[in-house]
């Protein structure tokens, strides 16, 4: 019979991307729709956001983590993952919520774009007045 292992799931939001994660215990792998996370993301800043949680709570080499992330861009999809590590790291151990709190990796940033205007060329920006 195969053996039972058990998968944390995690959900991470950020602008217009979503992530969603699914953690086991391993050898530290990761995965970002199918590809390892050099591959995904071609600067290494990105990654590095992406993997902050593991890379905090030191736990980079124990647990595999396979991601599907969509919508957004490169930047969004990042943090994305990170919010969504975080949360599945609270369901594998909970004593850890402290360390990701304090970090500020739980709360979901709420900034969304915002939305043109009728009548104006932008969000904000106006047309040239013109007084004559």
């Amino acid at each position: 019979m195969a053996t039972e292992t058990t998968t944390y799931l995690g959900t991470g939001r950020r602008k217009t991307s979503t992530a969603r994660i699914r953690m086991t215990d391993g050898t530290g792998k990761l995965e970002v729709n199918g590809k390892e996370i050099e591959a995904y993301f071609r600067h290494e800043s990105f990654s590095r956001t992406a993997m902050q949680p593991l890379t905090l709570t030191e736990l980079k080499d124990q647990i595999d983590v396979r991601v599907t992330v969509q919508g957004g861009g490169v930047n969004g999809q990042a943090g994305a993952i990170s919010h969504g590590i975080a949360r599945a790291l609270l369901k594998y151990n909970i004593e850890l919520r402290g360390q990701l709190k304090k970090a500020g990796l739980l709360t979901r940033d709420p900034r969304e774009k915002e939305r043109k205007k009728a009548g104006q060329p932008g969000a904000r920006k106006r047309f040239q007045f013109s007084k004559r």
